[in-house]
């Protein structure tokens, strides 16, 4: 092997990083960087409004039970009503709300908050037929 490589004191020389290698290192860093956040960030918008999806399909379940018992549907989603409470990750993303309430329709509308911004899907609703929209990707 050729010990230049590998003794630091072979030649009074400094053995450290030129300013290109640096500037190299760091625009590779920041291309990854900017491929990888974005992609992040959707992941998290997508995980959260999973979660706003399987709360508001508790929600209708719990509607359906409602209807079993009161014969009427309720608007109602905490205390007196579904008694359900939305998890902080829901409720810090969404706001979810129960509308168009008769004794045989209902419907759950998930909002996202501005902590959310889901351009992509915007607002969630799904009736008591289990009609849900928006319908493209986004359930």
């Amino acid at each position: 092997m050729n010990n230049q490589y590998f003794n630091l004191k072979s030649s009074g020389k400094n053995h450290g990083f030129t300013l290109i290698d640096l500037l190299i290192t760091v625009v590779i860093v920041t291309i990854l960087a900017s491929i990888a956040i974005p992609s992040y960030q959707q992941h998290v918008i997508k995980s959260n409004r999973a979660t706003a999806e399987a709360f508001m399909l508790q929600l209708a379940n719990k509607e359906e039970q409602y209807l079993l018992d009161a014969r009427n549907y309720t608007s109602t989603i905490g205390t007196g009503g579904l008694n359900l409470t939305p998890a902080s990750n829901v409720s810090q993303k969404y706001t979810i709300t129960i509308g168009n309430v008769t004794n045989t329709t209902y419907t759950i509308t998930a909002a996202p908050t501005s902590a959310q911004n889901d351009t992509k899907c915007g607002t969630l609703t799904l009736d008591q037929s289990g009609t849900k929209t928006p319908t493209t990707d986004c359930w």
